[in-house]
C-alpha cells in the first residue's frame, strides 16, 4: 500500500513547498516583481492541479486524501483569482 501512495506523498510534499514559497513570494507584492510572483502563482496552481488529482485517485479509500484534493483546488482556484489581478 505504501508502494501506492509514494507518488501521492511526493507530490503532497513538493506542493505544500510551492504553495509555501506562493506565499512568502505573493505576500510581498510590490510592482518591481510582478512577473516573479505571476511565475510562483502559475507554478502553485499547477502543483495544487497535479495534487490533488493524483489525491482524487486515492480519495476512496483514504480520508485524507479526500480532504487534500479538497485543499488543493481550493488553493489552485485561490491562484487562478490571485492572477486575474494582474490583468
Amino acid at each position: 500500500m505504501v508502494a501506492q501512495l509514494t507518488q501521492c506523498i511526493r507530490l503532497n510534499l513538493d506542493c505544500a513547498d510551492i504553495c509555501t514559497a506562493a506565499g512568502h513570494i505573493a505576500s510581498r507584492r510590490t510592482g518591481s516583481n510582478e512577473p516573479i510572483i505571476q511565475s510562483v502563482l502559475r507554478a502553485c496552481e499547477e502543483a495544487c492541479r497535479l495534487c490533488a488529482e493524483e489525491c482524487d485517485r486515492h480519495a476512496s479509500m483514504h480520508e485524507h486524501c479526500r480532504i487534500c484534493a479538497e485543499s488543493c483546488r481550493r488553493c489552485e482556484q485561490a491562484c487562478q483569482a490571485a492572477l486575474q489581478t494582474f490583468h
